[in-house]
């Protein structure tokens, strides 16, 4: 009797842990979706803020260049990314490249830097930072304007010796009480156009995919 019993219960905990385990693996399946969705519009968004809807009629998502490890380490980059790149009726307008300012005040800086197909800067965005609030913090648009002082930069407009900060003889703003931020931005950007100058044939290599109706 005990033992039909003690049966009775192991199968009846058997089976809620397969319902248990059921309901979990459905549930963090449509969670996964939801947040890849998220992470998807995210991307997007942020693509969008450098390249315009106007600009471009492409993809910017699917058209894509995979870095290799030789490209990850000249933008300072620790795991494997890609640049998305912007076309208008198939012809080249501009690359969004991620890169990372190791350099900050309180560590990686991570950011994508949009290039124009003329090597001018279409816009800068910090994706994150653990820079100090209220200070350093000031890289980030939602904090500052001071990140679009990029835009329609070059390496030749400033010239090559005036990308820095004041502080150091250059041409860019410096932060009141913060000046190691601002500086690693500047060196990471300026390397970035450079990366840009190297491989901009490589890049736009491949036909784009025409985004579908």
């Amino acid at each position: 009797m005990l033992g039909k019993s003690i049966s009775k219960n192991s199968l009846i905990l058997a089976t809620f842990a397969l319902v248990t385990a059921g309901l979990l693996a459905g549930t963090y399946q449509a969670t996964a979706k939801r947040i890849a969705q998220a992470e998807k519009k995210a991307a997007q968004a942020a693509l969008l803020e450098i390249v315009s809807r106007n600009r471009h009629n492409n993809d910017m998502l699917a058209d894509t260049f995979v870095l290799t490890e030789h490209m990850l380490d000249q933008l300072g980059l620790k795991s494997a990314a890609k640049v998305n790149l912007a076309y208008l009726n198939g012809q080249p307008v501009a690359a969004i490249i991620p890169a990372l300012a190791p350099d900050g005040y309180s560590g990686d800086i991570k950011l994508i830097v949009g290039i124009n197909i003329d090597g001018s800067v279409a816009g800068v965005r910090v994706l994150s930072h653990k820079e100090t609030p209220g200070l350093g913090d000031k890289v980030d648009l939602r904090k500052s304007p001071w990140i679009l002082n990029f835009n329609g930069k070059s390496l030749q407009n400033p010239a090559e010796n005036q990308w820095a900060v004041k502080k150091d003889g250059g041409s860019f703003d410096q932060f009141t009480g913060a000046t190691i931020t601002p500086r690693a931005v500047v060196k990471r950007v300026k390397q970035t156009l450079a990366f840009y100058q190297q491989h901009q044939a490589m890049l736009f290599k491949k036909s784009p995919e025409q985004s579908k109706p």
